[in-house]
């Protein structure tokens, strides 16, 4: 008995372990001859798979009324036309009169995990390379079906999966007016689903919306679907969704160069995913470090408690080294460090999209500390010293001479830095005055004071001393 089998036999709600016979012996031994039917058709499967298939539709058509076994059957002809025969044409019609049995031959329970396998390995490209139409084929089949049969759960679920499939594949026409499907479902089910399932259902739509206008890059509609997401109330999503969520924003935020925001959503991001146990943890993690390294933060990522242990993890360790490189300013061992793991750093096009913006700060940096004893450099030298081209050196200083952290010009002539060390002098210059003029200014202060002591002392500072003449007052 193989997967499929020990499945239908678990969720069976027909379980009779009485040891007597129905009187209806005829019926029995029909059983057992389909019964045995069906497991010879199960054998020739890998050595002869059109023989099988020939054998399970022969189970299906001799059924007088639908069955357990003729639902077997459609199973594993499905499967076979889909995933060995590569006829997935044929293999919609098999699944179409599988759907017919759903509404009362089997239990729900397996039937909707028939169902969602047969999805599974239609939508993952098991079966080779499946036309776009032919899969929607099976999903609006699937969606029918569900509608007759009014399982609204199943419904809910299979057109969150086919959004995904749809986002997966960047079917983002299909995937668009699906979410607009499943918005309207969530909104007419608001008078009789409570509000912790909408709330759910909500931020599961939100997540797979987001990540499409991250994909399209439209970023207005991607914060205005974020900011949607903090408004959801009484929500228990899966940790995952949240993952997803919370990993959109902070690419969001690192597109507006908000590296402290983005750094805190990588964190819950990373959070939520190893709680889900996704492996995805891994990627964002790689996220969170490059954000807090943007931050110029001295803080190193992985001294928290949740990312610790996975400091030393050999997809991890590269970012790790690079952490250190930047703390230390260490701009040649930096670029050595990605140019050695370009398959776990550069190989991800988001980080590849931002180590320019890591590269420039750390080379600003080294710039500041390498001209500091010089009055004169040639662009040439600067360039060799940091392995780039002499003008990717000339807009890094100009961009250092604008913002005032360098003071001085480029000769463009002689291609040459001149830095202007009379400025400083005038800085110092006007530095000495300022002492001087604190000085004159506490020494009156100072005198002032002094005079105000004099003046408690009547003896020292009285009316005749100030040149005011006494009056004489007398007394009757």
């Amino acid at each position: 008995m193989d997967d499929d089998d020990a499945d239908y036999m678990q969720g069976s709600e027909d379980e009779d372990y009485d040891l007597n016979y129905s009187a209806d012996e005829a019926e029995e031994s029909g059983n057992v001859d389909v019964e045995n039917m069906y497991y010879e058709a199960k054998s020739k499967k890998d050595d002869n798979p059109e023989e099988a298939l020939k054998d399970f539709l022969a189970i299906v058509d001799q059924e007088k009324e639908q069955g357990d076994w003729g639902f077997k059957a459609l199973k594993q002809a499905t499967k076979l036309l889909f995933l060995v025969l590569r006829r997935p044409n044929d293999a919609l019609g098999t699944y179409k009169r599988l759907l017919t049995y759903t509404k009362s031959s089997v239990t729900r329970n397996y039937s909707e995990k028939t169902i969602n396998g047969i999805l599974d390995y239609v939508g993952g490209g098991k079966g080779g390379a499946v036309e776009v139409d032919v899969l929607e084929k099976f999903y609006q089949a699937t969606k029918v079906a569900l509608e007759e049969a009014k399982n609204d759960r199943l419904s809910l679920k299979t057109n969150l999966k086919l959004a995904k499939l749809w986002l997966d594949r960047k079917e983002f026409v299909r995937l668009s007016k699906l979410i607009r499907d499943l918005h309207h479902a969530a909104n007419a089910n608001v008078d009789n689903d409570d509000q912790s399932q909408r709330g759910t259902q909500l931020l599961e739509i939100y997540a797979l919306e987001i990540q499409m206008y991250n994909e399209t890059r439209n970023f207005k509609k991607l914060k205005e679907i974020y900011n949607a997401t903090n408004n959801v109330r009484s929500a228990i999503p899966h940790p995952r969704i949240m993952g997803v969520i919370k990993e959109c924003g902070g690419k969001m935020w690192m597109g507006e160069r908000l590296w402290n925001r983005a750094s805190e959503d990588f964190f819950e991001s990373f959070r939520n995913y190893d709680e889900a146990g996704s492996p995805q943890r891994i990627q964002v993690l790689k996220y969170l470090v490059l954000a807090n390294m943007l931050t110029g933060s001295e803080v190193n990522p992985f001294d928290s408690q949740e990312t610790k242990p996975y400091k030393n993890d050999p997809e991890i360790k590269a970012m790790t080294d690079l952490v250190d490189a930047y703390q230390r300013r260490e701009v040649h061992l930096a670029e050595k460090i990605l140019k050695d793991n370009h398959a776990t750093i550069m190989a991800d096009s988001f980080i590849r999209s931002y180590i320019g913006d890591l590269l420039r700060s750390l080379r600003t940096q080294y710039l500041i500390d390498l001209i500091k004893p010089y009055t004169r450099l040639e662009l040439a030298f600067l360039a060799k010293q940091l392995n780039v081209a002499t003008q990717e050196v000339e807009e890094l200083l100009i961009g250092l001479i604008l913002e005032g952290k360098v003071e001085g010009r480029i000769d463009q002539v002689s291609m040459r830095l001149e830095l202007d060390r009379n400025l400083e002098k005038k800085r110092y210059a006007a530095l000495s005055k300022w002492t001087e003029a604190l000085e004159a200014v506490h020494g009156t202060v100072i005198g002032k004071t002094g005079s105000i002591g004099r003046a408690a002392d009547p003896g020292l500072l009285g009316p005749e001393s100030l040149g005011i003449p006494m009056r004489e007052e007398r007394f009757g």
